[in-house]
């Protein structure tokens, strides 16, 4: 099957950003649920929260979702200064930038699971602030693999497509498929990381951390065979 749907670039690249998705609502159930009412995932949500705190809503944090912005928009700048000179695409780079958030998530879960319970603040924070960064490091790098519809991290504009483009709305067809796709698999996302908050903070993060380990090591192994054939057939033009 793998072999199959590396033959065709665009649908690898597609089914991975899909499972970014999936974890990225993991992420949010965490965040949302575990830390104090703060996405680490969906930006647009911690700006709003973060308005009506400033606003004077009573019990709405305001530190966490200013952590959480900051700290995706470096992850995010990360990804951005690492893939600026490569072409679109995936990479090599791109692997490294999954590994590097892979890795990411499996120290915090380990420490997590360890620690036993949600850590109190300042260190809470700290959980944040480093969750927030591997989800800006993922989505810088999916911008830059490019695929249409799939961010990974925000289905607002995918929801906006979705209807705008819909036969009721006067279109005549859109990629529902990816976009339906994208729509369900993070609100799955949120319901298992829900779920998985049951049995501890440190769960959720662990099954993000191993989608992302699996992601970097399937995108890497397809680009290598894409390249692999393309060398190919090169030289069969030139014979």
């Amino acid at each position: 099957m793998f072999r199959r749907l590396s033959s065709n670039t665009d649908n690898l690249h597609l089914g991975l950003m899909l499972a970014l998705t999936f974890s990225t609502g993991v992420v949010d159930a965490v965040g949302y649920l575990g830390l104090d009412r703060v996405f680490t995932g969906n930006m647009t949500g911690n700006v709003v929260i973060l308005g009506m705190a400033l606003a004077g809503a009573d019990g709405l944090p305001i530190i966490g979702p200013v952590v959480a912005l900051l700290s995706f928009m470096l992850g995010a700048v990360i990804a951005g200064r690492v893939l600026r000179p490569i072409k679109d695409g995936w990479t090599a780079r791109s692997t490294g930038l999954l590994t590097a958030v892979a890795a990411i998530m499996v120290a915090l879960a380990v420490t997590l699971i360890l620690y036993g319970g949600t850590p109190p603040q300042p260190q809470e924070y700290i959980v944040t602030m480093f969750l927030a960064i591997g989800m800006g490091i993922q989505a810088g790098t999916a911008r830059h693999i490019g695929v249409k519809d799939v961010t990974t991290v925000v289905v607002t504009s995918t929801i906006t497509g979705f209807a705008a483009d819909s036969r009721l709305a006067g279109g005549k067809g859109q990629p529902w498929f990816r976009r339906g796709a994208a729509i369900v698999l993070i609100a799955c996302g949120a319901a298992t990381g829900a779920l998985l908050l049951r049995l501890g903070l440190g769960w959720g993060v662990s099954l993000t951390g191993l989608i992302t380990v699996i992601v970097a090591i399937l995108g890497h192994v397809g680009a290598r065979e894409s390249a692999r054939r393309a060398a190919a057939a090169e030289i069969e033009l030139v014979d």
